[in-house]
């Protein structure tokens, strides 16, 4: 041989390169969302390499694109660069096929055999969805061969609205971050892209009719810097998407068979078109494009007909752009203080003969009116309305689809009624809320606690809905709004990687979901977010804690887990931990006050430092029982909640906090022997604007028997603000020492929600976190 030939080689070989390309990496099926059906085979499997081709239908524009997809997506992952060609191929190809018998337009089969792959779908969009299975089947590693193992997937969507909606008014995002976004949809199986395109704080699609909207209404002077806090950062902002970039988006997307639908929120939300045409409200301002956040209560002036001409020319523009059959109109939050008090709005009122009832009021009517209107003037372009559940006040517009958002409860009405329904609740899958309990480490939010494991829960159709009833629930969505998100890349870390939870909601059969085995599949996933240079929360890799009392042992008994089989580090003396601390193995039974820190490793990379304060008290780990319930919603772990050694910070969704709504909390202690007691502390959270209020009275009565009790200390409160602050408040009563064994705490909750409040009349929740006796 040449010696120039063989240093060659040895230098090649020494540098690492494997001249023989043997570095094969092989398929896995469990991917996310995971197929209906998986029927693996034995045999050697179907090995791709770069000799192999990918072969779709002779003159069918979508499906070459859908192979071209598919050849970048391997490359992208692999590094294999494979060619496309029309036509079919019996040996070493991925054959694209139509054809499939199903009613689903969006089948697919996938049919691995040692000679040949091929994706057989109900139609295009079925085939797409096929090869997303196969590319997020491959390793995320450079490779030159791939072996498929021999396999015949059957799998196709369990609901066929499966959305994500992206709020650009609060915050803008540019073109080509608005196509990474509609990327990571496909990636995830989502056919509809919900485009949340005008605020009070910005209009941000240009109309051509009315100019004024991006000339004036697309531009704030400045934005309040935290929650509403008052000050501001003084740099205007704005930004709005030209026509022609609407039109490039919506066919982004269509190649990627997901619809495109627009909202333009109305008659609330309205702040950026008033600021251009003040005409358009009920005073006539002057108004300005939104710099806080909140709801205005300025809203169009939907009694006066000038009003519904421009809704008509916003919406008719809006869709001959859009080919969506659904078009949103928002319909949320609008309150009704304006119309109150507008001579015109009154004066339509008296016109069409709308009255208050024990149902809904003038206003309320009035605006079933507007929205009745809007639906008119969609449906004769032969499309449809869809709207927030508020669209349900005063009485629904006859064809109208309800987007459920305030829990399921309008999702379930609207269902009953025969309207369709898309379920998206801020119980589990409002994107804009905090993904951990650690929410000083993590970005400002809007509040909330909605991780992964609670996306994941979301059951679109409720059990108590018939099955007819049921055929009414369209599918699921989840939102991210932006009060809080300023950049693409923190939009990124609030839906990544809740997104895949999202998915397998919307994608599989209940029956098929499995969380524990969600999260295995996750982590291939993961890699491609790396792979695609996509920013992405790590909380999942995170250490868990599950903290329980144990009332015959006096401990709080601690389980830690993590993702990953790599060792916990933990501390009990609040140092951090590192490889040299203790490594857990089993419960960790904690009798006193500490302080647990714990960490992980994924990948050699260190996971977020794990930390909870533990603190005991005469009541904690004592058996509690409850005589009055807790709340449903807020539940959690129950009444041993209040006995945990656990406090509660600000976010009331965390677990930490339990609610008691329409009844007082009302619960005895037994400590268990007679103990000498003189002060007992219970910690509210107070949240007006969500229905949240401090307590009432605060009661403590002790009990040798369990069976007699008497009164040893009670104070009354007033009666909540509205310029009470909301926050964390502290209630102690102190009293003589007695001995006793019993203690019962009984805590008022709000009855009805006073006069100032939007809830007049209505329960207030009452949230406790810890009930401390010393």
């Amino acid at each position: 041989m040449n010696k120039k030939l063989l240093l060659a080689l040895f230098f090649m070989g020494a540098v690492g390169i494997n001249l023989t390309y043997a570095e094969k990496t092989t398929a896995c099926y469990q991917v996310v969302p995971l197929p209906d059906q998986i029927i693996l085979s034995e045999g050697s499997g179907f090995t791709l390499d770069s000799k192999t081709r990918i072969t779709y239908p002779n003159r069918n524009d979508k499906m070459e694109r859908n192979a071209e997809f598919l050849s970048e997506y391997i490359e992208g992952l692999s590094g294999i660069e494979l060619r496309t060609t029309s036509g079919n191929r019996r040996r070493n190809s991925i054959n694209l096929e139509l054809g499939l018998s199903s009613d689903n337009p969006e089948a697919y089969k996938i049919k691995v055999e040692e000679q040949r792959v091929t994706v057989t779908g109900a139609s295009e969009k079925g085939v797409f969805y096929g090869i997303q299975t196969l590319r997020k089947s491959i390793p995320v590693k450079n490779s030159t061969q791939i072996v498929f193992p021999l396999v015949e997937i059957n799998d196709e969507p369990r609901f066929l609205y499966r959305g994500m909606m992206l709020d650009v008014a609060r915050h803008i995002f540019s073109v080509e971050e608005v196509k990474t976004f509609i990327d990571m949809l496909a990636l995830h199986n989502i056919n509809t892209f919900h485009w949340h395109l005008t605020e009070d704080q910005g209009w941000r699609i240009e109309i051509k009719q009315y100019p004024k909207l991006t000339e004036i209404g697309s531009q704030r002077s400045e934005t309040v810097i935290g929650r509403n806090t008052g000050e501001y950062d003084g740099e205007p902002y704005g930004g709005y998407f030209t026509q022609e970039e609407v039109l490039d988006i919506i066919d982004y997307a269509r190649k990627r068979y997901i619809n495109v639908i627009p909202e333009i929120d109305m008659p609330g939300h309205m702040l950026a078109a008033l600021a251009s045409y003040p005409e358009l409200g009920c005073t006539g301002g002057p108004y300005e494009v939104w710099t806080k956040w909140g709801i205005s209560e300025d809203v169009l002036c939907v009694g006066d007909d000038n009003t519904l001409e421009f809704v008509k020319n916003v919406l008719n523009e809006v869709m001959d752009l859009f080919p969506s059959e659904f078009i949103h109109i928002g319909g949320d939050e609008a309150p009704k203080t304006r119309w109150e008090e507008c001579s015109v709005c009154q004066a339509k009122i008296e016109e069409l003969g709308l009255i208050s009832d024990d149902e809904h009021t003038a206003e309320e009517r009035l605006q079933s009116y507007f929205i009745s209107y809007a639906e008119e003037v969609i449906n004769a372009r032969g499309r449809r309305m869809i709207g927030w559940d508020e669209i349900l006040e005063g009485g629904l517009a006859p064809n109208a689809t309800v987007m459920s958002w305030r829990g399921m409860d309008g999702g379930i009405e609207a269902a009953r009624l025969g309207h369709d329904v898309v379920m998206t609740p801020n119980s589990h899958v409002y994107f804009d809320h905090y993904q951990s309990t650690d929410v000083e480490n993590d970005p400002l939010a809007i509040g909330g606690y909605s991780p992964v494991e609670r996306v994941y829960e979301l059951e679109p159709v409720p059990p108590v809905l018939t099955e007819e009833e049921g055929k009414h629930i369209l599918g699921a969505q989840a939102n991210l709004w932006t009060e809080y998100v300023p950049t693409f890349e923190h939009a990124q870390f609030m839906v990544l990687p809740r997104m895949a939870a999202l998915s397998e909601v919307q994608w599989m059969q209940p029956e098929n979901k499995n969380y524990e085995e969600f999260l295995k599949r996750v982590q291939p996933l993961i890699r491609i977010y790396d792979n695609q240079g996509y920013n992405y929360a790590k909380h999942i890799f995170d250490v868990k804690a599950e903290f329980t009392p144990n009332s015959q042992n006096g401990t709080i008994d601690v389980k830690l887990e993590s993702l990953t089989d790599d060792p916990i580090y933990y501390t009990l003396d609040g140092t951090v931990p590192d490889k040299n601390s203790n490594v857990y193995s089993d419960i960790i039974q904690i009798d006193e006050n500490v302080t647990l820190k714990a960490l992980t490793y994924f990948n050699g990379e260190q996971s977020r430092l794990f930390s909870e304060e533990i603190t005991f008290n005469k009541a904690t780990t004592k058996p509690i029982t409850a005589l009055q319930p807790v709340n449903e919603q807020y539940k959690y772990e129950g009444i041993t909640t209040l006995v945990d050694g656990l406090r509660g910070n600000a976010n009331y969704r965390t677990g930490r906090w339990i609610a008691f709504r329409g009844n007082d909390l009302e619960a005895v202690i037994d400590l268990k022997e007679n103990k000498s007691i003189s002060e007992a502390i219970i910690t509210t959270n107070v949240v007006k604007a969500d229905w949240i209020f401090d307590l009432t009275s605060f009661v403590v009565k002790v009990s040798d028997d369990g069976e007699t009790f008497r009164e040893v200390a009670s104070k009354e409160y007033p009666v909540l603000q509205s310029d009470d602050e909301d926050g964390v408040k502290e209630h102690s009563l102190s009293f003589e020492s007695v001995e006793t064994r019993y203690v019962k705490i009984i805590a008022g909750s709000t009855q009805s929600m006073p006069e100032w409040h939007g809830g007049e009349g209505n329960p207030a929740f009452l949230f406790v976190d810890e009930i401390i006796i010393n």
